[in-house]
């Protein structure tokens, strides 16, 4: 019920301008990413795109400084690998740049256990490790900035990890997978080393924050013809616009200025599951996720 509680709202708006500001955005070449780079860029922002495929992303930037007349710079990092995740964060980290909006949306779906090079599992390390490592980098830079919002595109899926989460099993060798409870549990961690950021980030003039989408219709999934497709997408499909329209809000909206450390599902703030609020957890699968990051 949690889930399905504001599924079919309508995301508050904010229609100021953006003018020559800063936006990061990962995986914005297709779905939510893609449309909230059009949106950030028609109300005058300059973008910043993280993404895996050279070749879309240079179409896309051609795209928005051709219909928008801002500017449009990218990193290239395939967040199924550690060393390119921390090479870009490193370049971002030495670099002038003032970053005022940063989206984690790259995500993955995948229906059967999948291992990366680095060995670790597909969906954990995309949806939850990559953002982790880029804000564990970033955090120092950002700090000094005293200003930018970073936004978690996470999901109300995270509530699939019903029983938390299991740091010693987190590649599922003595588990059965399923697509729904990786992906449950790779959203719970990300919403863990959220309370820690928080921390990290209080009284700085960062904020950090998690957001669902919305049931918006996607790549991501599309591999799935079971439960997910059925229960979780088909029957709520909405336009990737309703996400946009979100993500810009909690981007720049003066209403949540300095509110940090916060779930929504669009634009309303929501109580994630029990799991997700365990500080005991989230201390020991921040120092782990340092550990898998080579952070340390």
């Amino acid at each position: 019920m949690a889930m399905l509680r504001n599924s079919n709202a309508e995301p508050l708006e904010c229609q100021e301008d953006f003018k020559g500001h800063l936006v990061a955005i990962t995986g914005a070449t297709s779905g939510i990413g893609y449309v909230t780079a059009r949106e950030y860029a028609s109300h005058g922002a300059n973008l910043l795109v993280i993404n895996r495929n050279k070749e879309k992303t240079l179409n896309l930037c051609d795209e928005i400084k051709r219909e928008f007349g801002v500017e449009c710079k990218y990193k290239l990092a395939d967040f199924a690998h550690i060393s390119e995740v921390k090479k870009v964060g490193k370049e971002l980290a030495n670099s002038d740049l003032n970053i005022d909006v940063i989206i984690h949306n790259a995500g993955v779906y995948l229906p059967e256990r999948t291992l990366s090079d680095d060995g670790l599992e597909m969906v954990f390390q995309v949806d939850h490790l990559s953002s982790f490592i880029l804000n564990f980098i970033l955090k120092d830079k950002l700090k000094a900035q005293q200003k930018c919002r970073i936004i978690l595109v996470n999901s109300e899926g995270h509530r699939f990890a019903i029983l938390g989460l299991k740091l010693d099993d987190l590649t599922w060798q003595k588990r059965s997978y399923s697509g729904l409870k990786s992906y449950g549990s790779a959203k719970t961690a990300q919403l863990l080393t959220m309370i820690k950021f928080n921390d990290y980030f209080r009284n700085s003039g960062v904020t950090i924050n998690a957001m669902h989408p919305g049931n918006v219709k996607t790549n991501m999934g599309e591999e799935s013809t079971g439960l997910f497709q059925r229960v979780f997408i088909e029957p709520s499909y909405r336009s990737p616009e309703i996400s946009a329209k979100a993500l810009y809000y909690l981007g720049i909206s003066k209403d949540i200025e300095g509110v940090s450390g916060k779930f929504f599902n669009l634009t309303y703030e929501e109580e994630p599951a029990p799991p997700a609020l365990d500080r005991k957890v989230a201390e020991k699968i921040w120092d782990l996720s340092i550990k898998l990051g080579r952070l340390a």
